[in-house]
């Protein structure tokens, strides 16, 4: 018996194998709901079941049943019950529980969108729900002064754990954790302790609301852009970030309760297929809804080939300036005036403090360099040398270091982040380098040092709009004719609601509190998207998803390619324009099948496409092929390097405009490539007619050729209805594939924890 002590021990260790030890949650796609049968709760713990054993361990197993707007669930599975649903009749895919991280006062008046635009009697009818880190419902931006009962439509709930109170502005509040873990940070509900679901539902919804500003800077009215629209949130992120069986889940409740558009600020780092990407999954079932949604474009720009979210179905969002910009200025003791970038609302009312160099201060004890020291991290620093002193860092840094060491103030220097600015816990600014070494070289060559960094102010920004930096760029990682992203809106240094309890620096440790607050991201500009969306859905509220979409992207103001190198790679048809959009003209129109259609050249099979569609979807006919034929309102051509230019396209208008109209096609490309449009004439006699034409593209062999820029309108002397159309190089397939996948991800090395800046 001495020697089979362990027989027990190896046992419960089986045991625990088999029934949960290696097990993690996966999502168990199904497609569209069934027609008949079964409830989908039952045929899910049914399946369970015959996997797993017992009905016992198909409930244990089970964490969320899908059943709502399409078929699915997400249970805890080992590897060899993933891989017995993965070969099971009836299921599209069976995706591992990712994790997604997130990616005013002036930016809708710099879109065009006064405070004094002419709104719709309908506007309280439309209901924006938002998948997001939750919200503060007592915020002013959500009060319900004037608001009547929500529309009979809405379906939805309000959780009311956190003593969470929805009412007639905020009309539902969802929460959802399916890896059940909390940082102490937390709230078990729907309340927002990040601030980020805050900032995005008043930015695209919000209402009106007088002498809003960040302690001071950015004063005046905060609001969104449909001020009498409903707002429900569905929180799917925590400190740990955004687990997409949570975002499932909230888009299976949110097309079910009647929202009318989504709104979704985070995303994956890395390209997946369409129906192995949840938000491209729970997209496709809005659209099929009539529900549009509205996407972040992602934070790992200025890379290539690295914008997220990108299903044709769905509207991508880049971010870009506007014409304001905060700075705060550095007065040395010699006279020197230097600018940064800051949101800066510390007052040292021009008095002079010592200057020290962070690499002039190392703390030896603690083992840092000079080399070390210079960058300002935590603990690094001699406080001996820096109490009470204005610490010059190399790099940026969150300010902890310097507040550690007793530190009164940072300059900053280096070369990232030049059109965007952050906001820190004490007195800083951040410099160019060249603007650093100056400060430096005073620092280290005069005998008293001394300067001040004044109180940020806010400049005119006569560049604006540009697309910044941390944006994402296409190409499309997977289906490289469909440009994306679709058009770029307000994203850097936006003033919006924030939640009380969450620091409103970089610095986690803050501990000013605040009720609006100023940050960047394409989490930023994708509720602009989201809200102008909605502006034009509480005028047209039978308009489809493409409808609206495509108002959207064929009146954007025209972006200057000469401040954006990647020209459309930035920001697809331009700034958005959300006045405009409410008269396009005409509109690219697409349906479920539209899409089907395209899904089947993408080399979907018949089988997997009835599934997701729950009905006879058929790809018989139907090769595999280019997107060339999907009605998209923009143009895109990929040419395999060494071969010559050469694509047509089949599109086809709706006529929204004016009941007798005649368009006349207006095309530009450089000589390079030859298009034509046939036919060139468009007459139409109804509103609601619909014409087709053809665009063929040609011209010589190029190479190494990153993108060609051009566009086709059309117009008939009221509207123009335009349309980007670029030509760019792609590598051989294969190889291409490989590369998408490889280093041109950066994940979303923009976010910070307490969602200053979101995908």
């Amino acid at each position: 018996m001495a020697g089979t002590w362990f027989l027990p021990l190896l046992f419960a260790a089986l045991v625990l194998n088999c029934y949960g030890q290696d097990k993690k949650i996966h999502i168990v796609y199904m497609g569209d709901l069934p027609k008949a049968g079964p409830s989908t709760a039952s045929l899910h713990h049914t399946m369970l079941e015959d996997v797993l054993g017992s009905s016992a361990h198909a409930k244990e197993s089970l964490v969320y049943s899908y059943g709502r707007s399409f078929n699915g669930f997400a249970a805890k599975l080992s590897d060899d019950e993933v891989a017995k649903f993965q070969e099971g009749d009836g299921v599209v895919s069976v995706l591992p529980n990712k994790i997604f991280t997130l990616h005013t006062t002036r930016s809708w008046d710099f879109t065009g969108l006064p405070q004094t635009h002419f709104g719709s009697p309908h506007e309280g009818d439309v209901i924006v729900g938002l998948l997001d880190t939750g919200i503060w419902p007592e915020a002013a931006s959500f009060a319900d002064e004037g608001f009547g009962p929500p529309p009979a439509k809405w379906k939805g709930t309000c959780q009311t754990a956190d003593n969470v109170t929805c009412n007639n502005k905020l009309i539902g509040a969802r929460f959802y954790n399916s890896e059940n873990s909390y940082d102490v940070s937390d709230f078990k509900s729907v309340r927002d302790s990040e601030g980020h679901g805050t900032h995005t539902s008043s930015t695209a919804a919000g209402r009106a609301v007088e002498g809003a500003s960040f302690l001071g800077l950015a004063e005046g009215v905060a609001r969104g852009a449909v001020p009498q629209a409903r707002i429900a949130m569905y929180k799917v992120c925590w400190a740990y970030g955004c687990a997409s069986a949570d975002i499932l889940a909230a888009f299976d409740d949110a097309i079910a309760d009647g929202v009318d558009i989504i709104s979704v600020s985070l995303g994956s780092s890395l390209p997946a297929e369409y129906f192995e990407d949840e938000i491209a999954i729970g997209s496709f079932h809005a659209m099929k809804k009539g529900v549009l949604t509205s996407n972040s474009a992602g934070n790992s720009g200025p890379d290539p080939f690295s914008v997220s979210n990108y299903s044709p179905w769905s509207l991508t969002v880049a971010a870009s300036t506007i014409d304001r910009k905060f700075v705060a200025q550095v007065v040395l003791g010699d006279g020197q005036t230097l600018t940064g970038n800051a949101i800066n609302p510390f007052e040292l009312n021009g008095t002079s403090l010592p200057l020290i160099y962070g690499g002039a201060a190392p703390n030896v004890s603690a083992g840092a360099s000079k080399d070390i020291s210079k960058f300002c991290d935590p603990g690094a620093l001699n406080s001996y040398k820096t109490t009470g002193k204005i610490v010059i860092c190399e790099g940026i840094n969150d300010g902890s270091g310097v507040m550690e060491a007793d530190g009164l103030g940072t300059i900053m220097f280096d070369s990232a982040y030049s059109d965007f600015a952050f906001s820190y816990p004490l007195p800083a600014t951040l410099l160019n380098i060249e603007d650093g070494i100056k400060a430096v070289n005073y620092a280290q060559t005069a005998d008293y040092p001394i300067g001040t960094i004044l109180a940020g102010e806010t400049w005119k920004d006569v560049a604006a709009p540009r697309v910044v930096s941390f944006s994402s760029r296409g190409p499309n990682p997977i289906t490289a004719d469909i440009l994306k992203p679709d058009l770029t809106a307000p994203g850097v240094d936006i003033l919006a609601a924030w939640s009380p309890v969450a620091p409103p620096s970089i610095n986690s440790e803050d501990t000013r509190r605040v009720k609006y607050n100023i940050i960047s991201g394409t989490s930023m500009s994708c509720p602009h998207a989201s809200g102008a969306a909605a502006y034009i859905k509480s005028f047209y509220p039978n308009w489809s998803p493409a409808a609206i979409k495509s108002a959207l992207m064929t009146t954007a103001f025209v972006m200057d390619g000469r401040k954006n190198e990647d020209a459309e790679f930035a920001y697809g048809s331009g700034h958005i324009n959300p006045s405009a959009a409410l008269n396009p003209g005409l509109v690219y129109d697409a349906s479920e099948k539209d899409y089907v259609d395209f899904l089947c050249k993408q080399g979907y099979n018949t089988t997997t496409l009835r599934l997701v569609t729950g009905d006879s979807s058929t790809c018989d006919g139907i090769s595999p092929g280019t997107a060339w034929d999907l009605n998209y309102p923009s143009f895109a051509l990929s040419i395999q390097d060494g071969l010559p230019i050469s694509g047509t396209f089949q599109r086809t208008v709706t006529n929204v405009g004016l009941s007798n109209s005649t368009y006349y096609a207006n095309v530009y490309m450089p000589s390079l490539v030859k298009v034509t449009v046939e036919p060139s004439i468009l007459s139409f006699s109804s509103l609601g007619e619909k014409k087709s034409f053809t665009v063929k593209v040609s011209g010589g062999v190029i190479a190494q050729q990153p993108i060609i820029s051009g566009y086709i309108s059309w117009k008939d002397g009221l509207h123009t209805v335009r349309s980007p159309l670029v030509v760019y190089t792609v590598l051989p397939s294969s190889t291409q594939t490989d590369f998408n996948k490889g280093a041109s991800f950066k994940g979303s090395s923009m976010y910070h924890k307490n969602g200053i800046v979101g995908n």
